[in-house]
């Protein structure tokens, strides 16, 4: 049995991720910070335990599933002294069943927005580095245009693509209840709102967040990948308006792919615009 209960943050890339971690962290009884390497080193396990390697006959079921807790419990070893940990990366909205099979209490929280800001925000980050090439993108011929940028980040196996497939498949799968989306938007508008919410969704009892104090930032990791204060948190949790930088016809062709809108067909738990909290029943 795993020594911490955990918890796990997905969604979308620019969608407040980061800050949803930078504001949790503030409970000292929990943990929780930006993407963490667990995710690269389950995929890495997974492949060896998996048909084609040659210790995958030696090992039981049970021993596959005792390994992937260790992994989890070895790498948080030094946080064990949190009750609550929040493990994030945008790869978990994929690995839901594997997850909920590991850690049957366990909660997700993914966060998102609407995918043409998505993008608009990537494309700021961009063009605020222009003696930079970002490694968020491929090639030179990847990131010659905003078009071009755009398109890359979408397809399926690039950082907007593969997140959005990845949440779209836990929003309608057979997992959806222990699932909870927020909207960045209204976490920025209403955090304290919001909080109490998320906190009566994983079932603990509420912290008195601080959103006008908040600390983070990871400068090492975003200078190797060529963005510069990608994961840096303002102090204060606030909303500000602002005109896209996308030409009008790419943003809106974005804006359509915000399917958690409408939550008929899921029974994922959704805040978002004109939504409330709502446990549909499967």
């Amino acid at each position: 049995m795993s020594l911490a209960k955990y918890h796990f943050i997905s969604g979308l890339p620019r969608s407040g991720s980061t800050l949803l971690a930078a504001i949790l962290r503030q409970n000292p009884r929990f943990q929780a910070g930006m993407s963490s390497a667990v995710g690269a080193l389950v995929n890495a396990v997974l492949a060896q335990m998996s048909a084609g390697s040659e210790v995958s006959s030696l090992l039981s079921q049970t021993q596959r599933k005792d390994v992937m807790q260790g992994l989890f419990d070895a790498y948080y070893k030094n946080e064990l002294n949190k009750e609550v940990i929040f493990d994030t990366n945008r790869m978990w909205s994929s690995k839901l069943p594997l997850l909920m099979d590991l850690f049957p209490r366990a909660k997700m929280i993914a966060c998102v927005r609407n995918v043409g800001w998505v993008m608009d925000s990537i494309e700021r980050q961009f063009r605020s580095n222009p003696y930079e090439n970002s490694k968020l993108f491929g090639g030179n011929m990847s990131r010659s245009t905003v078009y071009q940028r755009c398109e890359g980040l979408a397809q399926h196996d690039q950082m907007v693509g593969y997140s959005w497939a990845g949440l779209r498949e836990a929003f309608y799968g057979e997992h959806a209840k222990s699932l909870l989306v927020i909207d960045y938007d209204l976490l920025a508008q209403a955090p304290e709102k919001i909080m109490r919410l998320l906190y009566q969704f994983i079932d603990e009892p509420y912290f008195q967040h601080d959103f006008e104090t908040l600390e983070y930032d990871a400068p090492d990791f975003d200078l190797q990948l060529g963005a510069p204060g990608l994961h840096r948190v303002k102090p204060k949790v606030e909303f500000t308006e602002r005109r896209t930088v996308l030409p009008p016809d790419l943003f809106d062709k974005y804006s359509k792919l915000t399917f958690w809108s409408d939550p008929s067909g899921s029974a994922a738990n959704v805040i978002a615009p004109k939504l409330n909290v709502k446990e549909n029943e499967s």
